[in-house]
């Protein structure tokens, strides 16, 4: 007799009667650093982990009830759209149901999901699309993340422009940046103290891993170590990064 099928336990839970609302699927999906780990509900991602933060799928079980208080029962299929998403680094579209998170989370998160694929933002961008007076906020939701990766934190920098890998660590962080993309000559910009990076040309200024600032070549680039420095050179801030103003 050969080994039961992967998603047997959902069979059987749903042929016996027991409500959808009672428990969560789960499986686990190619990704960086370690591949990812995710649960969902009837129609929403409920909770996810990085292969590498968990020591196997027992530990997302366990972790998975203690956060939700349901069961997380193994299962071969995703949820529509899921895959996708984790292909092109564009999840912003798949419904996430948080219902635990409090409002001031909820609206940081929300916030790191518009950042696009392959760019970063600072933690002060992210509080001022949330609507928050400060980081301090923002940094708390950031280590609470109950979905990483698809809650993209790895995009996410202090303002001096350093990787904020509160949620996965640098290593995994670096590996989450690299696989998307990043270019490391922008990146390292960025750590170097350029927080913002200007083309005399169009005299604009922009977050050096903006689309735009991608397509600025070196002779015409001028860097900034602020919006206030960009701003009382004549330039003007990007209408699609939307840097923070002076």
């Amino acid at each position: 007799m050969g080994p039961a099928p992967g998603d047997f336990a959902a069979r059987v839970l749903h042929r016996v009667g027991i409500p959808r609302d009672r428990y969560d699927l789960y499986l686990h999906l190619d990704a960086p650093a370690g591949g990812l780990y995710v649960a969902y509900g009837a129609d929403a991602v409920t909770g996810a982990a990085l292969g590498t933060a968990l020591s196997g799928p027992q530990a997302f079980e366990e972790a998975h009830r203690a956060r939700t208080g349901r069961s997380a029962i193994p299962t071969t299929k995703p949820l529509p759209g899921l895959r996708t998403a984790l292909r092109t680094g564009r999840a912003r579209g798949l419904a996430i149901d948080l219902p635990e998170l409090t409002e001031a989370e909820r609206s940081v998160l929300d916030a790191v999901r518009t950042i696009p694929r392959g760019q970063l933002r600072p933690l002060a961008w992210v509080a001022r699309e949330a609507a928050l007076p400060d980081s301090a906020a923002v940094t708390a939701a950031l280590v609470a993340n109950p979905v990483p990766l698809l809650i993209p934190c790895h995009r996410v920098t202090f303002d001096d422009g350093g990787p904020c890998d509160l949620r996965y660590g640098p290593i995994a962080g670096e590996a989450l940046r690299r696989a998307e993309g990043m270019d490391e000559a922008l990146v390292g910009l960025s750590r170097a103290g350029t927080v913002f990076l200007g083309s005399d040309t169009t005299r604009i200024y922009c977050h050096p891993t903006c689309a735009h600032a991608r397509r600025i070549t070196p002779v015409h680039q001028v860097p900034f170590r602020s919006a206030r420095d960009a701003q009382a050179a004549g330039y003007r801030a990007c209408k699609s990064c939307r840097p923070i103003a002076a």
